[in-house]
């Protein structure tokens, strides 16, 4: 039986609360960082729910995202690279609606029910942005999660699904649009979601034999914490059922909303717990999973939902958010040329060293190095190395300098030498920084993110970031 053998998540480390000055909100929302992007979080989410996983074992994945970088470009296919994937299997991009996650999700479980791959990587990532100021943008939230799905090892099976399909416009963004346009509150309400999805329930509930007080938690969307709660008393599921909404600390995540919760229900699920995940946007999916014995023994993500949500750090100004996202153009002084555009053969060519992240093992005496070189520089064999994946590796900042006059955006630009633990060095931008941690020494991941945009083309490189990990939000708490 086709069902979920393993899930991650992410959520960016910055946040939007009622310590930022000019937020001028109590509610706190996740944001992705200036050079995060969907993209950036898929391969966090991918990264964080294949720990202790055979990537070699995936046949296929599927990207979801309503935020995609790119109009004409697979993401799919880059996220399988940053992963180091194997290139023999399927990808595809599920885009353009809010329910994508499910949409993903769905077809993941079709190939496996039908024997077209044996597992698939499902990985959901939004970053859906509104006016400055306004509702949309303090609703809304940054974040993926991710999935394996496979008929094997699964420690939640599917138990059936049901989908409506609706033409509603009720939320909306064309290209060219920066942010997510809505129709008036109470239409959308009550002929869009409070109709729509009672109706796709329903019909999950008959064809499944099953009740609303049969269900042990339910990963349910909603646009706000309001009719969030209202929708869940609707539906008949009482509020112990209902999972969380993360409305008040992540932010509605989009198409990664629904799924997001169902890693936050699969990370609290005991074996025979009926879980449904209930999704809507120009109709409705309910994709229900029955929890199986192997969750107790199974690996668990290396952070999961709930260490994310608590590895967090308060932006200081709404003014540094507001520069990420280019809602405010601020004169630059320093007047610096023009990015040149990345050499597009370059890119093809050196994947493996940007993208894969591949250093070389020498296999004569075992020493790493990046970027692989052909003569070793501790034994000086020849062509000896081996190729070696150092994005998954831990590390420690060995030295470090800060630019001031770099023109960066998020000045001082912090450039470090961090030592990968069983060999290896790499010299690299450090991102999601504060100034007072930065320390020789200090414990490093390396985190995918975006370097430029120019001239249309995303250039994706490795940073690093400060090592999130459960021990150091147990110690920060």
């Amino acid at each position: 039986m086709a069902g979920i053998a393993a899930y991650g998540a992410y959520v960016p480390r910055y946040r939007l609360g009622s310590e930022t000055a000019g937020w001028n909100s109590r509610v706190q929302r996740a944001v992705a960082n200036f050079d995060e992007d969907s993209v950036t979080m898929a391969v966090a989410a991918g990264i964080d729910c294949l720990t202790d996983r055979d990537r070699d074992a995936i046949d296929g994945i599927i990207f979801a995202s309503t935020t995609a970088p790119y109009a004409e470009k697979q993401c799919a296919a880059i996220v399988a690279a940053a992963l180091d994937l194997r290139q023999d299997i399927f990808a595809t991009d599920v885009s353009n609606v809010l329910r994508a996650g499910t949409n993903a999700i769905k077809s993941a479980l079709d190939a496996v029910a039908a024997g077209s791959a044996n597992e698939v990587l499902v990985v959901v990532s939004d970053s859906r942005q509104g006016p400055p100021r306004g509702e949309t943008e303090r609703a809304a939230g940054d974040g993926a999660a991710a999935f394996v799905i496979a008929s094997d090892g699964v420690i939640a099976e599917a138990r059936g699904s049901h989908s409506i399909t609706d033409n509603m416009l009720d939320n909306w963004r064309s290209p060219g649009d920066p942010f997510v346009r809505s129709w008036e509150d109470r239409f959308a309400t009550e002929e869009g979601i409070e109709r729509v999805v009672p109706e796709a329930l329903n019909g999950y509930c008959q064809r499944a034999g099953v009740v609303p007080a049969d269900v042990a938690r339910v990963a349910l969307y909603a646009p706000d914490g309001r009719r969030h709660a209202r929708l869940a008393r609707q539906l008949g599921f009482s509020e112990e059922q209902t999972e969380s909404s993360l409305l008040g600390t992540v932010g509605n995540t989009g198409a990664a909303f629904v799924p997001m919760l169902l890693v936050s229900a699969l990370e609290s699920a005991a074996p025979g717990d009926l879980l449904l995940a209930v999704s809507y946007g120009d109709g409705s999916d309910v994709l229900g999973f029955e929890v199986t014995g192997a969750i107790s023994t199974a690996s668990r993500p290396t952070m999961g939902l709930a260490g994310w949500v608590a590895s967090k750090q308060t932006l200081g100004s709404y003014e540094t958010y507001a520069r990420w996202r280019d809602v405010w153009t601020l004169d630059d002084s320093s007047r610096r040329p023009a990015a040149a555009s990345p050499s597009v053969s370059a890119l093809w060519r050196e994947e493996d060293k940007n993208v894969r992240l591949y250093g070389a093992r020498c296999r004569s005496c075992g020493y790493v190095q990046y970027p692989a070189q052909r003569v070793c520089v501790e034994c000086r064999a020849v062509d000896s190395g081996e190729p070696v994946r150092l994005s998954d590796k831990g590390g420690e900042l060995f030295t470090y300098s800060m630019d001031y006059i770099a023109g960066a955006v998020d000045t001082p630009l912090v450039v470090g030498v961090v030592d990968f633990e069983g060999g290896g060095r790499v010299l690299c931008m450090m991102t999601d920084r504060e100034l007072d941690e930065v320390k020789v020494g200090m414990p490093v991941e390396m985190s995918f993110r975006k370097l430029r945009v120019v001239n249309g083309i995303h250039n994706y490189y490795w940073k690093a970031i400060p090592r999130r990990t459960l021990a150091a939000v147990a110690v920060a708490g």
